[in-house]
């Protein structure tokens, strides 16, 4: 029926293939119709309702309106830190999507620090050489390169690079970005300033 379980992950699937197919107000308005549906079925604090929570005010934030998908996700953050816990890898998913829309909104330092934070805790949780914590220390180099530190990025990215070789070689498909992404914030750090 509607609300079996196996039908409700199908409607989140494709929600998200609406967003990942260009129409993120699509995908927007097909997860705030499943959220309704996910929280009279599983109730407000299990996991799949925070879950689909989570993935509307990403596609929310995708298709234009920022600052309501962060004012969303804060609201988010303060639920799954309460129910999940500060480790669970909603928790940090929710965390990372706020860095985000910190630096959308203009404030590259403020996503600079919060990807800091971010780091620490995922090398923590999941290990240096897991592919989420490279992410993560990738998404902070950028956002140090974008708060003005275009240096501080390229060097990070040389370390990063070093550890994406190792960990991954050189035919995952992270290792050829962070190659062109080390060599786009050394010509950054090459140029004059202004």
């Amino acid at each position: 029926g509607p609300d079996h379980p196996s039908t409700l992950t199908t409607r989140g699937s494709l929600a998200n293939w609406h967003g990942r197919a260009g129409d993120a107000a699509g995908a927007a308005a097909a997860y705030g119709e499943l959220l309704v549906d996910v929280r009279r079925v599983f109730g407000p604090d299990h996991q799949n309702t925070l879950s689909a929570r989570n993935n509307l005010a990403a596609w929310r934030g995708e298709a234009g309106d920022v600052v309501g998908a962060m004012s969303a996700h804060e609201e988010l953050l303060a639920d799954v830190l309460r129910v999940l816990g500060p480790d669970q890898w909603l928790t940090l998913a929710v965390r990372e999507r706020l860095a985000i829309w910190r630096g959308r909104v203009g404030d590259a330092a403020g996503a600079a620090a919060a990807y800091e934070e971010l780091v620490v805790d995922r090398l923590r949780v999941f290990g240096p050489d897991h592919p989420d914590t490279l992410v993560a220390r990738a998404l902070l180099a950028d956002w140090r390169g974008l708060a003005g530190d275009a240096a501080g990025a390229a060097s990070a990215y040389d370390e990063l690079l070093a550890d994406a070789l190792r960990v991954l070689g050189p035919d995952h498909p992270y290792t050829p970005i962070f190659s062109a992404k080390r060599a786009r914030w050394r010509a950054a750090a090459a140029r004059p300033g202004p």
